[in-house]
Protein backbone atom coordinates (compact mmCIF):
# COMPACT_ATOMS: atom_id res chain seq x y z
CA UNK A 1 0.00 0.00 0.00
CA UNK A 2 1.41 3.50 -1.02
CA UNK A 3 2.40 5.84 1.76
CA UNK A 4 -0.86 8.32 0.64
CA UNK A 5 -3.15 5.44 1.05
CA UNK A 6 -1.40 4.31 4.48
CA UNK A 7 -2.41 7.71 5.61
CA UNK A 8 -5.78 8.27 4.20
CA UNK A 9 -6.65 4.46 5.92
CA UNK A 10 -5.14 6.30 9.41
CA UNK A 11 -7.28 9.70 9.08
CA UNK A 12 -10.24 7.88 8.21
CA UNK A 13 -10.07 5.26 10.64
CA UNK A 14 -9.72 7.85 13.84
CA UNK A 15 -12.26 10.44 11.78
CA UNK A 16 -15.30 7.15 12.19
CA UNK A 17 -14.09 6.50 15.81
CA UNK A 18 -14.96 10.79 16.01
CA UNK A 19 -11.28 11.62 17.30
CA UNK A 20 -11.09 15.39 16.57
CA UNK A 21 -7.88 14.71 15.22
CA UNK A 22 -5.50 11.73 13.71
CA UNK A 23 -1.96 11.69 15.36
CA UNK A 24 0.42 11.89 12.62
CA UNK A 25 3.57 11.45 14.70
CA UNK A 26 1.95 8.17 16.63
CA UNK A 27 1.17 6.92 12.39
CA UNK A 28 4.51 7.66 11.49
CA UNK A 29 6.16 6.10 14.81
CA UNK A 30 4.07 2.31 13.88
CA UNK A 31 5.39 2.42 10.78
CA UNK A 32 9.15 3.14 12.22
CA UNK A 33 7.74 -0.32 13.74
CA UNK A 34 6.43 -2.52 11.16
CA UNK A 35 10.47 -1.61 9.92
CA UNK A 36 12.39 -2.59 12.80
CA UNK A 37 15.03 -4.99 11.66
CA UNK A 38 14.52 -8.47 13.32
CA UNK A 39 10.93 -8.13 11.10
CA UNK A 40 11.14 -10.09 8.40
CA UNK A 41 7.30 -11.09 7.77
CA UNK A 42 4.96 -8.49 10.69
CA UNK A 43 6.65 -5.43 8.04
CA UNK A 44 4.80 -2.92 6.48
CA UNK A 45 4.23 -5.28 3.39
CA UNK A 46 2.17 -7.28 6.02
CA UNK A 47 0.46 -4.20 7.38
CA UNK A 48 0.08 -3.19 3.86
CA UNK A 49 -1.18 -5.97 2.51
CA UNK A 50 -3.97 -6.09 5.73
CA UNK A 51 -5.37 -2.55 4.96
CA UNK A 52 -5.48 -3.57 1.45
CA UNK A 53 -7.85 -6.19 2.54
CA UNK A 54 -9.61 -4.28 4.47
CA UNK A 55 -10.47 -1.60 2.14
CA UNK A 56 -11.94 -4.16 -0.05
CA UNK A 57 -13.92 -5.76 2.74
CA UNK A 58 -14.99 -2.86 4.86
CA UNK A 59 -18.63 -2.90 4.34
CA UNK A 60 -18.76 -5.80 6.36
CA UNK A 61 -17.43 -4.32 9.77
CA UNK A 62 -19.97 -3.34 12.50
CA UNK A 63 -17.14 -0.68 13.17
CA UNK A 64 -14.79 -0.30 10.63
CA UNK A 65 -12.72 2.67 12.32
CA UNK A 66 -11.87 0.09 14.70
CA UNK A 67 -10.94 -2.86 12.63
CA UNK A 68 -8.82 -0.61 10.91
CA UNK A 69 -6.75 0.52 14.28
CA UNK A 70 -6.94 -2.87 15.22
CA UNK A 71 -5.09 -3.85 12.07
CA UNK A 72 -2.89 -0.54 12.78
CA UNK A 73 -1.52 -1.61 15.98
CA UNK A 74 -2.09 -5.47 15.88
CA UNK A 75 1.69 -6.06 15.16
CA UNK A 76 2.92 -2.60 16.75
CA UNK A 77 4.89 -4.22 18.91
CA UNK A 78 7.09 -7.58 17.64
CA UNK A 79 9.76 -8.86 20.20
CA UNK A 80 10.62 -12.62 18.54
CA UNK A 81 11.71 -13.48 21.99
CA UNK A 82 8.70 -12.24 24.09
CA UNK A 83 5.42 -14.04 24.57
CA UNK A 84 3.40 -10.83 25.45
CA UNK A 85 3.10 -9.13 21.95
CA UNK A 86 -0.36 -9.06 21.58
CA UNK A 87 -1.06 -7.92 24.88
CA UNK A 88 1.28 -4.63 24.73
CA UNK A 89 0.50 -4.15 21.33
CA UNK A 90 -3.23 -4.10 22.48
CA UNK A 91 -2.19 -1.91 25.64
CA UNK A 92 -0.73 0.43 23.50
CA UNK A 93 -3.45 0.59 20.54
CA UNK A 94 -6.17 1.16 24.07
CA UNK A 95 -4.23 3.74 25.70
CA UNK A 96 -3.25 5.67 22.01
CA UNK A 97 -7.58 5.97 21.72
CA UNK A 98 -8.19 6.90 25.08
CA UNK A 99 -5.69 9.66 24.74
CA UNK A 100 -7.38 10.65 21.80
CA UNK A 101 -10.53 11.28 23.60
CA UNK A 102 -12.30 8.61 21.99
CA UNK A 103 -14.71 6.34 24.76
CA UNK A 104 -13.40 4.02 26.56
CA UNK A 105 -15.63 1.18 25.01
CA UNK A 106 -14.17 1.75 21.74
CA UNK A 107 -10.66 1.92 22.99
CA UNK A 108 -11.86 -1.99 24.64
CA UNK A 109 -13.06 -3.23 21.87
CA UNK A 110 -10.58 -2.62 19.53
CA UNK A 111 -8.34 -3.74 22.90
CA UNK A 112 -10.44 -7.18 22.37
CA UNK A 113 -9.40 -7.10 18.69
CA UNK A 114 -5.72 -6.53 18.53
CA UNK A 115 -5.38 -10.02 21.33
CA UNK A 116 -8.02 -11.89 19.24
CA UNK A 117 -4.72 -11.88 16.46
CA UNK A 118 -3.19 -14.21 19.16
CA UNK A 119 -5.35 -17.25 17.49
CA UNK A 120 -6.10 -18.81 19.97
CA UNK A 121 -9.91 -18.89 20.20
CA UNK A 122 -12.60 -19.17 17.20
CA UNK A 123 -13.54 -15.13 16.75
CA UNK A 124 -16.85 -14.34 17.75
CA UNK A 125 -18.62 -10.92 16.41
CA UNK A 126 -18.55 -9.38 13.15
CA UNK A 127 -15.45 -7.44 13.13
CA UNK A 128 -13.47 -10.22 15.24
CA UNK A 129 -13.97 -12.54 12.27
CA UNK A 130 -13.32 -9.75 9.45
CA UNK A 131 -9.86 -8.98 11.07
CA UNK A 132 -8.62 -12.32 11.89
CA UNK A 133 -9.48 -13.27 8.27
CA UNK A 134 -7.20 -10.27 6.88
CA UNK A 135 -5.13 -11.32 8.87
CA UNK A 136 -4.53 -14.73 8.00
CA UNK A 137 -5.14 -13.76 4.35
CA UNK A 138 -1.55 -14.38 3.42
CA UNK A 139 -2.27 -18.38 4.26
CA UNK A 140 -4.09 -17.86 0.74
CA UNK A 141 -2.22 -15.95 -1.24
CA UNK A 142 -1.00 -16.93 -4.91
CA UNK A 143 1.96 -19.98 -4.30
CA UNK A 144 4.74 -17.19 -4.93
CA UNK A 145 3.53 -15.07 -2.57
CA UNK A 146 2.71 -17.87 0.09
CA UNK A 147 6.35 -19.32 -0.44
CA UNK A 148 7.84 -15.72 0.58
CA UNK A 149 5.76 -15.42 3.43
CA UNK A 150 7.45 -19.04 4.83
CA UNK A 151 10.49 -17.97 4.11
CA UNK A 152 10.09 -14.74 5.98
CA UNK A 153 8.77 -16.14 8.91
CA UNK A 154 11.50 -18.77 9.52
CA UNK A 155 13.85 -15.76 8.96
CA UNK A 156 12.07 -14.25 12.07
CA UNK A 157 12.83 -17.37 13.55
CA UNK A 158 16.73 -18.45 12.29
CA UNK A 159 17.89 -18.16 15.79
CA UNK A 160 15.89 -21.15 16.89
CA UNK A 161 17.35 -24.54 15.92
CA UNK A 162 16.18 -26.04 12.75
CA UNK A 163 15.16 -29.48 14.26
CA UNK A 164 13.04 -27.40 16.83
CA UNK A 165 11.93 -24.82 14.59
CA UNK A 166 10.65 -26.61 11.71
CA UNK A 167 8.32 -29.38 13.93
CA UNK A 168 6.97 -25.61 15.78
CA UNK A 169 6.44 -24.04 12.82
CA UNK A 170 4.61 -27.69 10.63
CA UNK A 171 2.42 -27.86 14.39
CA UNK A 172 1.43 -24.23 14.17
CA UNK A 173 0.38 -24.94 10.19
CA UNK A 174 -2.06 -28.16 10.82
CA UNK A 175 -3.64 -26.52 13.40
CA UNK A 176 -4.90 -24.31 10.63
CA UNK A 177 -5.59 -26.79 8.10
CA UNK A 178 -7.40 -29.28 10.67
CA UNK A 179 -9.81 -26.18 11.39
CA UNK A 180 -13.45 -26.71 9.90
CA UNK A 181 -13.30 -23.09 8.05
CA UNK A 182 -10.48 -21.12 7.96
CA UNK A 183 -11.90 -18.12 7.39
CA UNK A 184 -15.09 -17.21 8.06
CA UNK A 185 -16.52 -14.58 6.19
CA UNK A 186 -18.14 -15.56 3.31
CA UNK A 187 -16.21 -13.91 0.32
CA UNK A 188 -12.86 -14.59 1.85
CA UNK A 189 -13.56 -17.95 1.93
CA UNK A 190 -15.06 -18.08 -1.39
CA UNK A 191 -12.01 -16.56 -2.42
CA UNK A 192 -9.49 -18.16 0.12
CA UNK A 193 -10.01 -21.31 1.55
CA UNK A 194 -9.24 -23.63 -1.13
CA UNK A 195 -5.79 -22.07 -2.28
CA UNK A 196 -5.08 -21.33 1.77
CA UNK A 197 -5.18 -25.47 2.03
CA UNK A 198 -3.11 -26.37 -1.03
CA UNK A 199 -0.76 -23.79 0.38
CA UNK A 200 -0.37 -25.18 4.20
CA UNK A 201 -0.48 -28.81 2.79
CA UNK A 202 2.56 -27.98 0.56
CA UNK A 203 4.12 -26.69 2.99
CA UNK A 204 3.76 -29.06 5.72
CA UNK A 205 4.72 -31.63 3.19
CA UNK A 206 8.03 -29.88 2.81
CA UNK A 207 9.19 -29.64 6.39
CA UNK A 208 8.19 -33.56 6.99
Amino acid sequence: MAPQALRDNWNAAWHALGAARADEALCVELQRRYDEPQRHYHTLQHLGECLAWFEHEKELAERPGEVALALWFHDAVYDVHAHDNEARSAEWARGAILSAGVPADAAERVHALVMATRHDAVPEGRDAKLLIDIDLSILGADSARFDEYERQVHAEYAFVPTEVRLPRRRAILQRFLAREAIYATPRMHALLEARARANLARSIAAMA
